[in-house]
């Protein structure tokens, strides 16, 4: 795996940029805001992720560390890509984001092209514990009301989302719980039309 590249910026895109490392040019998929920060012919340095699939080996870059492990956090999100998960860092700031889910605001979310309300809130969700711990903020609400607005947003009912959060026992981390209520939702078939 491709973990960091330093090199020579070759050519610069909107959201790309060519980079020559002992002359082979690696292809690095950046947000806006590092391509447009970069000259032509400079040396630089970006943390990278390799996502290899079937069809294609991709390379995302980032600036530094922190900015790698906001993409990677992205990522473990249900349903965001390493695509969906750059356009994110592109549109909002790690404050921003951390922001967003520390005060479950989906909307932030929504407001990035290509993620759609669902998935704007497992954003929230899935991150509300992850984000408290790297952020230092705490989520407002408990975890089990955090968990009933989710399912509420997925589309159940309040009294189906309430009763699948009420039968999780012991105490859980809000995406243990929404797993486990997701589950008990999807086996008793309790989702609205």
């Amino acid at each position: 795996m491709i973990s960091s590249l330093t090199g020579v910026v070759q050519a610069i895109h909107p959201n790309a940029i060519v980079l020559d490392v002992n002359g082979v040019g690696y292809f690095v998929n950046v947000t806006p805001a590092l391509a447009a920060s970069l000259i032509s012919g400079e040396k630089v340095f970006v943390e990278t992720a390799m996502i290899v699939r079937e069809d294609a080996m991709t390379l995302f870059g980032f600036v530094d560390h922190a900015q790698l492990n906001l993409f990677e956090l992205l990522r473990s999100v249900s349903g965001v890509g390493p695509k969906s998960a750059l356009a994110i860092c592109s549109a909002l700031s790690a404050d921003q984001i951390f922001d967003a889910v520390a005060s479950e605001d989906d909307l932030a979310f929504k407001s990035v092209p290509g993620i759609g309300p669902k998935t704007a809130k497992l954003i929230v969700v899935t991150l509300a514990g992850k984000v408290a711990i790297s952020s230092g903020k705490q989520s407002s609400g408990a975890p089990q009301e955090t968990v009933v607005a989710a399912l509420i947003g997925l589309g159940y009912n309040e009294k189906a989302a309430r009763a699948a959060v009420s039968s999780a026992s012991g105490s859980q981390s809000t995406q243990d719980l929404l797993r486990f209520a997701l589950a008990s939702l999807s086996n008793s078939g309790k989702a609205d039309a």
